[in-house]
């Protein structure tokens, strides 16, 4: 087990995305945050509240989205659907889809799908806390990214948000 964030760390790299966002927008009217069911809704109200402190005049959209029955790579067993809540339109509208680790790009792949079903989005854009550079399965990289690195297979990057760590085992 390692360490890759710990708790200060973990703050500043959510403080860094959220100035990164707003740097990369001059005006958040147009800009939507989706928080990615599950994990990466808790990534997401953090960076909301990070950004919310930083430019408390803007107005933030940010919706949750639930990729359950989108997903290609697990079919063997019965899922549960968890709640997808985006009570915003996002056509023509810049949507940040936020996750927590970007691993095979699966997940991301099927939050695409999914969020044409909420309209036609004038553009995508990726934010994660961690991206896992040299796993991917589909070429999706990440435009937001809190930590970059490297790790093989067998090992596992996990989000402990009771700890605020990120842990590789």
């Amino acid at each position: 087990m390692k360490t890759i964030l710990d708790k200060e760390q973990l703050h500043l790299t959510i403080l860094r995305l959220a100035h990164q966002l707003l740097e990369n927008n001059i005006s958040l009217a147009d800009v939507v945050f989706i928080g990615i069911q599950p994990r990466g809704v808790q990534v997401g109200s953090k960076l909301i509240a990070a950004i919310g402190q930083i430019a408390p005049f803007e107005k933030l959209q940010y919706g949750i989205l639930d990729i359950t029955f989108y997903r290609d790579d697990v079919r063997d067993e019965l899922h549960v659907a968890n709640t997808t809540h985006i009570p915003f339109s996002i056509e023509g509208k810049k949507v940040v889809l936020i996750d927590d680790v970007l691993y095979t790009g699966r997940t991301i792949r099927a939050a695409l799908d999914a969020i044409q079903d909420f309209g036609r989005p004038q553009k995508v854009e990726l934010c994660v806390l961690v991206d896992r550079r040299f796993n991917r399965e589909l070429p999706i990289q990440p435009d937001y990214c809190g930590k970059a690195i490297d790790s093989v297979i067998s090992q596992k990057v996990k989000v402990e948000w009771d700890k605020e760590a990120v842990v590789l085992y």
